[in-house]
């Protein structure tokens, strides 16, 4: 049978973010990119109506794959990578934006990159963020869940990959990933219950 992962004894506390069995220092603005076919996945199960603002963009990965499948993109992040437009921090964003936000959101500040998303974009229109199926978890997410369902959480049943300053073929080489991680879509002003799907 293929399996969709390979590791070692320290794989799972390394899953679960335990920084003590963690080989390497974390990359320190977070960036860890996403493999484009993650993007081929989401634009396979969802369309969005009008331009997407990929906020927190890297190195381009998204936003060109988003590119690839015919969407009008607007990429922006906090460091400047050579992609994008550099230095615009993202929650401080006040400016209302008419389309949808799409990213692969810094961990740490995934709930607040979801909350600003949702305050600056009108009804209708789609936040998808790329995050770990953990993400689920926490009391203060689940008020924020309460507030705002997601549509639809659409689960990886593949794995896919986010590496350390993009480097893909390294992760792959060393075993692939020990994380599990899933499409969160919302839609604004979306009051319903959320329905879980398995993808890929």
């Amino acid at each position: 049978m293929k399996k969709d992962w390979t590791g070692n004894q320290n794989s799972i506390f390394k899953t679960l973010g335990a920084s003590n069995h963690t080989e390497k220092d974390r990359e320190l603005n977070d960036f860890y990119a996403t493999e484009p076919k993650a993007i081929d996945v989401l634009c396979g199960i969802e369309k969005f109506e009008g331009q997407i603002w990929e906020c927190a963009c890297g190195e381009g990965h998204m936003s060109k794959q988003l590119q690839k499948h015919g969407y009008d993109v607007i990429s922006s992040d906090l460091i400047d990578r050579g992609f994008g437009v550099g230095n615009i921090d993202f929650l401080k964003c006040d400016e209302l934006f008419d389309g949808n936000i799409i990213t692969n959101p810094p961990y740490k500040f995934a709930k607040e990159f979801i909350e600003k998303a949702l305050d600056i974009i009108p009804d209708g229109k789609k936040v998808a963020m790329f995050l770990k199926i953990q993400f689920l978890e926490s009391k203060a997410r689940k008020e924020m869940f309460k507030k705002h369902p997601p549509k639809t959480v659409y689960v990886s049943s593949s794995r896919l990959l986010c590496a350390k300053n993009a480097m893909f073929d390294d992760m792959r080489a060393g075993g692939g990933s020990a994380v599990a991680y899933a499409w969160y879509v919302f839609e604004k002003g979306y009051k319903g219950d959320s329905v879980l799907k398995w993808v890929n």
